[in-house]
C-alpha cells in the first residue's frame, strides 16, 4: 500500500476512473453490436438508425476521455461502411 496522502488519493482516483471507463467501453460494444446485427439482418432502415446513435455517442465519448479521436474515427468509419454495404 502507498505511503504517501498523494498516491493514495491517485489509488483512489484510479479505482473511479476505472469503473466509470469500464461503463463507457461497455455500452459502446453494445452499440457496435446493434448496429451489426442491423447490418447481418439487411434491415437498412434499423442499421441507419442504430449508425447514427453510434456515431452520437462514440463521439460522445471522445469528449469524455475514454475513447481516442483516431479511435472514434476509425470504429466510426467502419461502421459507416458497413451499413453502406447493405
Amino acid at each position: 500500500m502507498a505511503n504517501h496522502k498523494s498516491s493514495i488519493k491517485r489509488i483512489r482516483q484510479t479505482i473511479v476512473r476505472t469503473e466509470r471507463n469500464r461503463f463507457y467501453r461497455t455500452r459502446l460494444k453494445n452499440i457496435v453490436k446493434a448496429v451489426a446485427a442491423a447490418v447481418d439482418a439487411g434491415n437498412k432502415e434499423e442499421a441507419t438508425a442504430a449508425f447514427k446513435i453510434a456515431n452520437k455517442q462514440i463521439h460522445k465519448f471522445v469528449s469524455k476521455g475514454v475513447l481516442k479521436k483516431e479511435t472514434a474515427a476509425r470504429k466510426v468509419s467502419r461502421l459507416h461502411k458497413s451499413v453502406n454495404a447493405i
